[in-house]
């Protein structure tokens, strides 16, 4: 009897305001969350990582999941994301990967010929990444709003797993692009079977949203987007229809790439901050909800220039249904948890006022 009370209180209590954003549905706010809204700017989470590794925070599902819920009870967001890494599942997969700090992931092991796609592993998400699954079903228990989980999109996979590390320029990835398209044709099916895979065993666990990050893909043209990616994204999409959780699509750069986005079967599209909001939703159409886009650089403005970007933003954002506040990249480690607490707080107040009024 008392597990069914807690069961109803909490029902009662959680806040989907960002899932019928998701949706396109009517909201008495606009919701907000932040990428990488876990991380180094939180002095709590700082102590944390005296003592574990970034590796290891996400292998210990307990600890993962108090980092996943901090910035959700610090700064009132109206979704939490799971705090992991795009590379975790790329390991399981067989590649040898390490995470630096202050650089990126580390490939030993890079992807050169044929034979090194063949050597990777299908991805059985609950024998392979078991701690990821059991810290989605605490956070699904503890949580009182919905759980982001995600996956890192296959061009910007393939980018590390060929370039053997963080690129500026991805020549080694666009060279097997354009001189040996069938390996990378095969690696971008074996990467999309595995997010796939990955985000239907998120979603089962209880995941109730899910974003796929194609941080690098603005470094492509759109012509080159259409050959050598649209179709395995597609297909991701497609199969991914029908799992019950709102799919979002972001990258860095993507301006170009917006319009042939809208051919996608996602339910969010997240904008950086290059593209204004009003341009993003002339270039796909309105069927879509929209994320973004503050630049997160201006996180180190004084507050008075902080309010304006964030009201210019709420005021082109609000204009369709569908909308959710978030950055146009991640924080960075130098931005005060009290600024992200004012602007969360100004996000809501000044979003419900416009949208009761």
């Amino acid at each position: 009897m008392i597990v069914k009370l807690h069961k109803v209180v909490k029902r009662m209590l959680f806040n989907d305001t960002f899932l019928r954003a998701c949706r396109k549905e009517r909201v008495e706010h606009v919701p907000v969350w932040y990428m990488r809204q876990a991380g180094r700017y939180q002095p709590e989470y700082r102590k944390i990582r005296e003592k574990y590794s970034l590796m290891e925070i996400c292998e210990i599902p307990e600890v993962c999941a108090e980092v996943t819920l901090l910035p959700v009870r610090q700064l009132n967001t109206d979704a939490a994301i799971l705090f992991s890494d795009i590379m975790i599942p790329v390991k399981a997969m067989g590649m040898e990967v390490d995470i630096k700090g202050g650089y990126g992931p580390v490939i030993a092991n890079p992807i050169k010929q044929a034979a090194d796609v063949e050597r990777l592993r299908d991805l059985d998400p609950e024998a392979d990444l078991p701690n990821t699954m059991e810290a989605i079903r605490i956070l699904h228990r503890e949580l009182n709003v919905p759980l982001i989980g995600f996956a890192g999109a296959p061009f910007t996979l393939a980018s590390y797993m060929i370039e053997g590390g963080p690129s500026k320029n991805y020549h080694k990835t666009k060279q097997m692009m354009y001189a040996a398209p069938e390996v990378w044709n095969a690696l971008m099916d074996k990467l999309g079977n595995m997010i796939v895979t990955y985000m239907k065993a998120q979603v089962a666990a209880g995941a109730q949203a899910v974003q796929i990050f194609d941080s690098w893909i603005g470094s492509l043209s759109p012509s080159d987007y259409r050959q050598y990616v649209f179709p395995t994204m597609r297909r991701i999409f497609e199969n991914l229809q029908g799992i019950g959780a709102p799919m979002i699509y972001f990258g860095i750069n993507t301006g170009e790439l917006l319009p042939v986005w809208k051919e996608l079967a996602v339910d969010v599209i997240g904008v950086d901050w290059r593209v204004p909001l009003d341009a993003a939703r002339a270039r796909v159409g309105t069927k879509f909800a929209l994320q973004g886009n503050l630049d997160p650089a201006v996180l180190l403005a004084p507050w008075p220039v902080i309010e304006q970007k964030a009201r210019e933003i709420l005021d082109l954002g609000m204009v369709e249904p569908g909308y959710i506040f978030n950055l146009g990249h991640g924080i960075f480690p130098e931005v005060k948890v009290e600024t992200l607490k004012r602007l969360t707080e100004f996000i809501h107040r000044y979003s419900s006022a416009k949208l009761q009024a």
